[in-house]
C-alpha cells in the first residue's frame, strides 16, 4: 500500500518537497550525528589507507580486507544516523555483479552495509568534496557518460569482474524520489556479455526501499533533479525519528539465460520493481519483459 498520493510519471521530476523546518534541538542533533559519522569515516579511512598497502602490494586488484571495513563503517554510520533497518534475502556467492534501484547519497550506505560491493558511479562524484576521497579510496569505478570512453570502460568493468570484484550498478541512470522505478538503461549491461563473461557471471537483482518517517511526505529520503546534498544531508541529520530502510536480494541469474543486455536490462527491471510496494510503474512497464 502506498503512503500517500504522489504525482504523475511524467511530472514528478519538477514536484518538489516542502522544505523542513529544522528547529535548535534538530540542530544539535545534527551536530551531534554529524560529528559522530565524521569521527567514524575519517578514523576508519585512516586503517583503511594502512591495510591498502599491503593489499595493493600482495593481493593487486584483489582486496582480501578494506571491503570488510567498508560494510563496518555504513552499518554503523545507519545506526548513528538512526534508521531502521532490514535486508532480505542473501548476497550470492558466486562471481557476478549487482544492479539496484537509486534513491539518492543514502543507497551508498544501504547497500553496503548489506554486501560488500563497489560502486559504479559518474565520473563526477570523484571531484565531489570530502565525498570523492572516500569512493576513490573504496574502489568505486568512475565512468564517463561519453561514447568515445565506452570501449575502454568495457575493458575496466570486464577487467574488475574477472579480479572478482562485485560490481553495483544503478541502471536508471538517475536518483529518484524513492517512489519511481526508471526504465533501466541496457548499454552498461554490455560488459556481461563480452569475451565470454556471460558464461562465468550471475546478475543479482536488488530492491532498496525507503519509508519516510511517520507523518512526513512519502518521498522524505529521495535525492533528485537539482536538490543540494548538504541540505538534504541536514534534513536526515536533523531528523528525531528515523524511518526505515529495506535491502531486498533477488535470486541470482546466470548471464547466458538472455539473449542480450536489453532482455537482462528489462528482466532486472521488472524484478526490482515489482517488489518495491511503493514505487510506481512508468508507461514503459507495459512492455513485455522477456523471461529468464
Amino acid at each position: 500500500m502506498r503512503q500517500a498520493p504522489f504525482p504523475p510519471v511524467a511530472d514528478w521530476q519538477a514536484e518538489r518537497m516542502a522544505p523542513l523546518r529544522i528547529g535548535p534541538f534538530g540542530y544539535a542533533l545534527a551536530a551531534l550525528r554529524g560529528v559522530a559519522l565524521a569521527g567514524l569515516t575519517y578514523g576508519c579511512l585512516l586503517v583503511f589507507l594502512l591495510l591498502r598497502l599491503p593489499e595493493r602490494a600482495f593481493f593487486g586488484l584483489h582486496r582480501p580486507w578494506t571491503p570488510f571495513l567498508t560494510q563496518f563503517v555504513c552499518r554503523n554510520a545507519l545506526r548513528i544516523m538512526g534508521f531502521r533497518y532490514r535486508r532480505k534475502g542473501k548476497p550470492m556467492a558466486g562471481q557476478g555483479a549487482i544492479v539496484a534501484n537509486h534513491a539518492g547519497w543514502i543507497d551508498i550506505f544501504s547497500l553496503n552495509a548489506a554486501d560488500r560491493v563497489y560502486f559504479v558511479s559518474k565520473d563526477d562524484v570523484a571531484g565531489w568534496p570530502g565525498i570523492g576521497i572516500l569512493a576513490r579510496a573504496t574502489g568505486t569505478m568512475f565512468i564517463a557518460r561519453k561514447g568515445t570512453e565506452a570501449k575502454r570502460q568495457q575493458e575496466m568493468m570486464e577487467e574488475r569482474l574477472r579480479a572478482g570484484h562485485r560490481l553495483l550498478f544503478f541502471p536508471e541512470g538517475t536518483s529518484t524520489d524513492t517512489l519511481h522505478v526508471l526504465p533501466f538503461k541496457a548499454p552498461l549491461f554490455q560488459a556481461f556479455f563480452t569475451h565470454g563473461m556471460d558464461r562465468v557471471l550471475q546478475i543479482q537483482p536488488v530492491t532498496v526501499v525507503y519509508h519516510a518517517p511517520r507523518g512526513r511526505d512519502p518521498r522524505y529520503y529521495g535525492w533528485w533533479a537539482d536538490m543540494g546534498f548538504a541540505a538534504h544531508l541536514m534534513q536526515v541529520l536533523a531528523t528525531p525519528r528515523q524511518g526505515r530502510i529495506e535491502v531486498i536480494f533477488h535470486p541470482p541469474v546466470p548471464v547466458d539465460a538472455f539473449e542480450g543486455r536489453k532482455a537482462l536490462a528489462a528482466y532486472c527491471e521488472r524484478v526490482i520493481r515489482t517488489a518495491h510496494p511503493l514505487a510506481a510503474a512508468p508507461e514503459s512497464a507495459a512492455a513485455p519483459v522477456p523471461e529468464a
